[in-house]
C-alpha cells in the first residue's frame, strides 16, 4: 500500500483507502500520513461493524486519519451515523452490485434448506448456524445446511466438532471457498439465507442473497438493521439467539406468501446498489 502511493504520487489525484477496525486500521493510518506528506487527497472508505469501537479506542489516530481526509465515505447508514456522532463528516455511498448479473429466483415453497455464506470466524458466529439446524431438525428431519466460506481464525474446527457432537454429519455440507458464480449457482438449491453474525456493517453476501431472491433471516448486529427492514425485506432476530432464528425460519416456511413478499421487496431494495445509481454519488465527490 505504501509502495503504491510512493510510486503513483505524481500521477493520481485521489487515494481511496479501504479502512477496517483491526490491523488494517493501522495500514489505513500510515498510508493516510503518506498521502498528507505528498499532498494527496485521500478518502477512507469505512468497512466493518466494529469500526465505531475502534474510533473509541484509538481517538488520537482516528482524529488524524478522519479529520484530515478529503472525504470519509461509508457504504452504510450505520457507520455514517456512528461517525457523525463523533464529529466526523461522512458521505453515504452504497456498495456497488452489478445487479444485472444476479438472477432472481422466486421460490414457490420454502423448505428447511439453509445457506450460510461467510467466513468461519468467531465474530460471525457460524456455530449458531449449526445450532439452528439442530433445533430445526426436531420438527423437520429433512432440514439441511450448506456453509460456504474460508476459515479465518480456526473457527471451522469448532463448527466441525459441533456437527459431530450433534450427529449432523449427513445434514451439513461445507464447501470451503467458492467463486461468486459457483455459490450463486449453488444458492438455487436452497430456500433461506441465514446470517448469524455478532458484528457487522453491510455484508456483501447478504446484499447478494437479497438480489438472488433468498429470504434473509439475520441477527440484528451492527449495521444490519440499517440494511434490512424487519418483516419487510428480511427477518431480524437477537444476536446469538438460535431458538429465535429457528422460530423465524419456521414462520417463513409456514407462509409462502410472506416469504415471497420479503424476497421481492429485498430485490427491489438492492436494485439501488446498481452502478447506474451509485456512480453519480462518486462523481459528485471525485469532481
Amino acid at each position: 500500500m505504501c509502495r503504491a502511493i510512493v510510486k503513483h504520487r505524481d500521477t493520481v489525484q485521489y487515494v481511496l483507502i479501504d479502512t477496517y477496525s483491526t490491523v488494517n486500521f493501522y495500514y489505513a493510518y500510515i498510508t493516510a500520513q503518506l498521502c498528507r506528506l505528498f499532498r494527496l487527497k485521500y478518502v477512507p472508505i469505512l468497512h466493518g461493524g466494529n469500526l465505531p469501537e475502534r474510533i473509541n479506542r484509538s481517538k488520537t489516530l482516528s482524529r488524524d486519519l478522519f479529520c484530515n481526509a478529503y472525504k470519509n465515505v461509508s457504504p452504510s447508514n450505520y457507520l455514517k451515523v456512528a461517525f457523525e456522532k463523533k464529529g466526523y463528516q461522512t458521505e453515504l455511498i452504497p456498495n456497488v452490485l452489478e445487479i444485472e448479473n444476479y438472477s432472481f429466483k422466486q421460490r414457490d415453497t420454502i423448505a428447511p434448506k439453509l445457506l450460510y455464506v461467510r467466513s468461519f470466524a468467531d465474530i460471525y458466529n457460524p456455530t449458531m448456524a449449526v445450532k439452528v439446524l439442530y433445533e430445526l431438525k426436531k420438527s423437520h428431519s429433512e432440514a439441511e445446511l450448506c456453509m460456504v466460506g474460508p476459515d479465518k481464525d480456526g473457527t471451522l474446527l469448532k463448527v466441525k466438532e459441533m456437527i459431530t457432537d450433534l450427529k449432523l454429519e449427513d445434514s451439513v455440507t461445507i464447501t470451503g471457498v467458492l467463486s461468486r458464480e459457483k455459490w450463486h449457482k449453488l444458492s438455487e438449491n436452497y430456500d433461506i439465507f441465514i446470517n448469524t453474525t455478532n458484528f457487522d456493517n453491510t455484508p456483501v453476501s447478504v446484499l447478494e442473497a437479497m438480489a438472488l431472491g433468498l429470504p434473509i433471516v439475520s441477527t440484528n448486529a451492527g449495521g444490519i438493521p440499517y440494511l434490512i427492514d424487519n418483516e419487510k425485506d428480511g427477518v431480524l432476530v437477537t444476536k446469538d439467539a438460535a431458538s429465535e432464528m429457528t422460530e423465524a425460519i419456521l414462520s417463513l416456511m409456514s407462509s409462502n406468501k410472506k416469504a415471497q413478499e420479503i424476497s421481492k421487496n429485498a430485490r427491489t431494495k438492492v436494485e439501488q446498489y446498481g452502478w447506474d445509481s451509485v456512480k453519480h454519488k462518486w462523481f459528485d465527490i471525485l469532481e
